[in-house]
């Protein structure tokens, strides 16, 4: 790959608007809902779907659910999206904020981290 090529593809990551929100992994057998925030949704789905299945989730209720009743037991969506202007800013505050909303809408959930 030439270094125009590099260079015009490192500019279109860096200028993407990635999807963030709070995301949801519910499990359907005891109806327990676990919420966290991402920056980028579909990475943050991939990523804690990985940690699940190799059994190396932070949340041990949420591992022992997976463990117990199978990845097909869980529903996983988006709660919330967060509309934001400029990519390049931090937006970890206003998701937050967003995701202290979801929970305060459904008592049932919980954070998957603290």
């Amino acid at each position: 790959m030439d270094i125009k090529r590099k260079r015009e593809l490192l500019e279109a990551w860096e200028n993407r608007r990635p999807e963030m929100g709070v995301i949801s992994f519910r499990c359907s057998a005891t109806e327990e809902v676990f919420l966290t925030t991402a920056t980028d949704i579909p990475a943050k789905f991939n990523r804690i779907r990985f940690q699940l299945s190799a059994g190396n989730c932070p949340n041990k209720r949420l591992q022992a659910l997976w463990a117990q009743y199978g990845e097909d037991c869980f529903e996983v969506q988006v709660v919330k999206r967060l509309e934001y202007e400029d990519p390049k800013e931090n937006h970890q505050e206003e998701l937050d904020a967003l995701c202290a909303l979801c929970l305060l809408e459904n008592p049932k959930a919980r954070r998957i981290w603290k």
